[in-house]
């Protein structure tokens, strides 16, 4: 018996008329029917999300109150890790070892994180000034509208939906509709927490039919939004309609560069981690690897060489290194890339097939693939691929470095790899990126904030400032004129 998924809405489990199966991209069978949502759907969630938050208890809570909600929700996270883990692998094709080590207990983490800092986020500020005083107040943005990739489903509704609520804001939570089960499965532990009805209200759909009518309501007050460049030049033309504050994290085509005195061994193994982690699929994949002159040779050989050792299989096989992309779509999107990139001059070195095994046939794998001789002018050393294809080019100078890796249109992430800790963080400071790892990659903090520069975006993800997205800031001024008469007061002489 295949599962059935509703929405959840307004404290309440609800089938929609319309449905979608879900596939399994090992294997690409159903494994799971979920709810699709209609815009009369989607006017429900707004509706509820409105009403619980000018008439429901949650943004009145007491912080404690909220404190204790949101750590219920942590621990539901993990008491079900397993289930969400396996989950989580079956629906986006995620090797078991990177759902059970790194996604599941992050997005607890997130939740606990959060329930035992958001307080002091909260504090307000006394400010003297001329004859008065001013208090600053951070209150919550209102009805908040969270957006979730397919890449990283659970993990990143997680750090929007955490930060979200402990501001005090309700919710609609809307994942992709290729990958919405593990959220629609956190569903189920934000009711048995027992969070008021409204407070948080989780609908499935596609954006092309739903997206337009949440993002342009004007009873939403903010946009969270974590996906394609393309989808989120839509959202800004829809809250166009009615102002609103939006968050944006977009694409990456991130660098790193790794210079001769780096310790190439970690320099290697570190950077394929850093491409052909979860296929590729990722915002920060660094997909453009500079290595300086007198290494470039050692480095491409041992790359090549461990990439061709990474093990393919299904993601639910513990001993898998790599499994699947998400969908025949995106497979065909990276061919299409390489493909391009042969007739601009690049050389395919490792990779760029389909595996040939047979265990795999059914799947959307992919091998890694490495190419060189690739230009800057070419598409793929531009553009965001999305996938487990890296380019690997050399330069001479940390200023030829600077210059390749600002030459695109992203500023996500960046990585250098050097001993010459001044020579990295003087190159740091030259990179157009929102984030810059030194001597290792993807080192995400809770308390540290994550955001891009130029095309990926604006806004923060984690830490106190991201925190401070989800919330509005009120200024209150009290007059302190002697004898309680201000200036004004005298303004017109009567």
């Amino acid at each position: 018996m295949i599962p059935k998924c509703p929405f959840y809405i307004n404290g309440q489990f609800i089938e929609g008329v319309e449905k979608q199966n879900i596939i399994n991209p090992s294997t690409g069978k159903v494994i799971a029917e979920v709810s699709m949502a209609s815009l009369k759907d989607a006017e429900l969630a707004i509706s509820s999300a409105r009403e619980a938050f000018d008439q429901g208890p949650w943004p009145q809570f007491s912080l404690a109150e909220r404190k204790a909600f949101i750590r219920k929700i942590a621990q539901g996270i993990l008491d079900n890790a397993g289930q969400l883990a396996e989950l989580e692998t079956q629906n986006t094709g995620k090797p078991i070892k990177e759902t059970t080590f790194m996604d599941i207990p992050s997005g607890a983490e997130t939740f606990d994180f959060i329930a035992n800092n958001f307080i002091d986020y909260l504090e307000g500020q006394e400010i003297s000034v001329p004859n008065a005083k001013a208090e600053l107040l951070r209150e919550p943005a209102g009805v908040v509208v969270l957006i979730v990739p397919w890449n990283y489903p659970l993990l990143i509704a997680c750090w929007k939906l955490a930060f979200a609520l402990a501001a005090g804001n309700t919710v609609i939570l809307k994942p992709s509709s290729l990958t919405p089960l593990t959220v629609l499965e956190l569903g189920k532990i934000i009711h048995q927490a027992g969070l008021p009805a409204g407070a948080v209200n989780i609908i499935n759909g596609s954006g092309a039919k739903i997206g337009q009518a949440l993002c342009e309501d004007k009873r939403v007050d903010m946009i969270s939004f974590t996906g394609s460049n393309e989808v989120g030049r839509q959202i800004l033309q829809y809250s166009a309609k009615n102002v609103k504050k939006l968050t944006m994290e977009l694409g990456g085509k991130s660098a790193s560069i790794v210079f001769n005195d780096a310790d190439l061994e970690t320099a290697v193994n570190s950077s394929l981690t850093a491409i052909f982690l979860n296929q590729g699929q990722m915002c920060t994949a660094m997909s453009r690897i500079f290595v300086q002159e007198a290494i470039y040779d050692s480095f491409l050989k041992s790359f090549v060489e461990k990439s061709k050792r990474i093990k393919l299989g299904l993601a639910d096989n513990p001993e898998t290194q790599m499994g699947p992309l998400i969908s025949d779509a995106q497979r065909k999107k990276v061919i299409a890339y390489i493909e391009k990139a042969r007739t601009e001059g690049g050389q395919i070195v490792c990779g760029g097939k389909i595996p040939e095994s047979a265990e795999l046939k059914n799947g959307y794998f992919f091998e890694p693939t490495v190419l060189v001789d690739v230009g800057a002018h070419s598409h793929i050393f531009r553009e965001e691929v999305f996938g487990p294809v890296v380019l690997i080019h050399k330069f001479s100078g940390s200023d030829e470095a600077a210059t390749l890796a600002n030459s695109v249109d992203f500023g996500l992430a960046a990585c250098i790899w050097s001993k010459d800790l001044d020579l990295a963080r003087e190159l740091a400071g030259k990179l157009n990126a929102g984030t810059v790892w030194i001597n290792t990659y993807g080192m995400f903090f809770h308390q540290l904030p994550y955001g891009g520069f130029k095309q990926s975006g604006f806004g923060k993800e984690l830490g106190k400032e991201g925190f401070l997205e989800y919330t509005r800031l009120k200024n209150i001024i009290v007059d302190q004129s002697a004898e309680g008469k201000p200036l004004v007061n005298y303004w017109y002489g009567f």
